[in-house]
C-alpha cells in the first residue's frame, strides 16, 4: 500500500472518529459558530503534516493541533484592533438634548411666574383642566359654577399664558 493511500485512510478514520469531539471542544471555548471552522482547520493542518502516518497517538496529535489553534486564535483576538462605527449624528442628540433641557427649564419658570400672576380662581380652573385632566363639566360640577364661567376662566388663563410664553422666546 502506498504512503499516500495510507495517509488518506488514516485521515479519513481520524475525521470520522474525532470530528464531533473536536467540534464540541471548540464550541465550549469559542462558541458553536466558530467551532466547525476550527475543527476543519485541525484536519487541514493534520493532512499537511509529514508525521500523520507515523503517529502513535493520532487523537492526541489532533488535540495538540486544536490547542495550538486556540492559542493562535487568542493571539489574533488580542492583537485585533476593535473599531466602533462612526455615527455622524452621535453628538447631535446629546447637544440638542442639553439645549432642550435648558429651554424646558426656562419655559417652566416662565409658566410658573405666569400662573402666579393669574387670579386664584382662574389659576385653579386652569390647573383642574390642564394638570388634573378634568373636563369643563367636571370643573363646573365640582366648583358649582356655570359652564360658561369655566370657559371664560380657561380663555383668560390661556390668553395670559400665550402672551407670557410668547414674550419669553
Amino acid at each position: 500500500m502506498s504512503r499516500t493511500v495510507g495517509r488518506r485512510r488514516t485521515l479519513d478514520a481520524l475525521y470520522r472518529e474525532e470530528r464531533a469531539g473536536l467540534i464540541a471542544y471548540f464550541a465550549r471555548r469559542v462558541g458553536p459558530e466558530r467551532a466547525r471552522d476550527l475543527a476543519q482547520d485541525v484536519f487541514l493542518r493534520a493532512a499537511t503534516s509529514k508525521q500523520l502516518t507515523e503517529l502513535v497517538n493520532p487523537a492526541g496529535f489532533l488535540r495538540r493541533i486544536a490547542f495550538n489553534l486556540l492559542v493562535d486564535e487568542a493571539r489574533r483576538q488580542k492583537c485585533r484592533i476593535r473599531t466602533q462605527p462612526l455615527l455622524e449624528n452621535a453628538d447631535a442628540p446629546s447637544r440638542a438634548a442639553q439645549e432642550d433641557a435648558v429651554h424646558v427649564r426656562e419655559a417652566r419658570h416662565v409658566l410658573e411666574v405666569a400662573l402666579a400672576e393669574l387670579p386664584q380662581k382662574t389659576a385653579r380652573i386652569f390647573a383642574m383642566n390642564r394638570i388634573e385632566k378634568k373636563s369643563y363639566r367636571q370643573i363646573h360640577l365640582e366648583l358649582g359654577i356655570a359652564l360658561p364661567t369655566v370657559d371664560y376662566h380657561m380663555m383668560k388663563a390661556l390668553a395670559h399664558l400665550r402672551q407670557a410664553l410668547g414674550h419669553s422666546r
